[in-house]
């Protein structure tokens, strides 16, 4: 041991979500990742457009929105497996999105997740004023927020068993972690990464930058964005996975206003706290 270092250094309580998280989730993953490159030529335009209206979208949204419609048309895809000792896979009548979030909670810079139920009926409008609402929120006492706070307040092996009970519930599952995942980077100097979100699929964003794009047949400069797909094996095979890729990838180049087609704004599902805040009442 180097001198000075402290050992035996207890997790901070504020990250036992994400502890937990990873011990039942994500370790029993059996991940793969692809990408692509997307030209957010059409996107861009959409945004420049908007906010010369006075709206703003993140580039997340879009994602949200392009991805929601690829996982739902294959049930298949929008699936979770449960159980150790008679595995069975389950599948989800809507896809709800689950969306990491970096925020501060308790004085501790964590990672936070929003939920958009349902997202395959969703406008871009109601996604992107549901993600807003979820990272405008206080963590400290934000509904949205409790039933973290509450697992994080538990004795850390009592907190543990609880997520482990949880993630054995197909439907409470779904509606804590979501049915897919999207995760960004893109807001630093990241060109692409991969991780797996406790889902089925994840979606994980770069940055986007201007690159040398070749259209037709002409080198020109466009708006670039990496996007990485990382699924997990025991769900799907590396085909279908391939499929909801390239589905985002044309939605995404081919994109037009029709997704910010304005709607009843949905507020932020709270179906994921409540369910928690339930389970360990």
């Amino acid at each position: 041991m180097s001198p000075g270092s402290r050992p035996d250094i207890v997790p901070e309580r504020q990250r036992r979500h994400t502890l937990y998280f990873l011990e039942h989730a994500f370790a029993r993953q059996r991940t793969v990742s692809i990408d692509t490159e997307v030209d957010m030529t059409a996107v861009v335009a959409h945004r420049r457009a908007a906010r010369a209206e006075g709206r703003r979208y993140g580039l997340v949204s879009y994602v949200v929105w392009a991805g929601a419609r690829a996982v739902a048309a294959r049930p298949e895809v929008n699936s979770s497996l449960t159980g150790r000792i008679a595995p069975r896979l389950v599948r989800h009548p809507t896809a709800t999105a689950k969306v990491a979030l970096d925020r501060t909670f308790q004085g501790r810079r964590v990672v936070l997740s929003a939920l958009v139920p349902e997202a395959e009926r969703a406008t871009l409008d109601e996604i992107q004023d549901i993600i807003d609402r979820y990272r405008e929120a206080d963590p400290d006492v934000a509904p949205e927020f409790a039933g973290v706070r509450k697992v994080n307040q538990l004795p850390a092996l009592i907190g543990s068993l609880m997520f482990r009970r949880l993630m054995g519930r197909p439907a409470a599952r779904a509606a804590v972690l979501g049915t897919f995942s999207v995760s960004s980077l893109g807001h630093r100097p990241v060109d692409a990464f991969s991780g797996a979100g406790g889902t089925a699929v994840t979606l994980n964003v770069g940055q986007m930058r201007d690159r040398a794009w070749v259209r037709d047949g002409e080198v020109t400069v466009a708006p670039v964005m990496r996007v990485n797909l990382t699924f997990d094996h025991r769900v799907i095979d590396g085909a279908p996975a391939a499929d909801v890729l390239g589905d985002i990838k044309s939605t995404l180049e081919g994109f037009h206003a029709e997704g910010s087609a304005p709607g009843a704004a949905a507020g932020p599902s709270r179906a994921g706290a409540d369910r928690l805040s339930r389970l360990l009442e």
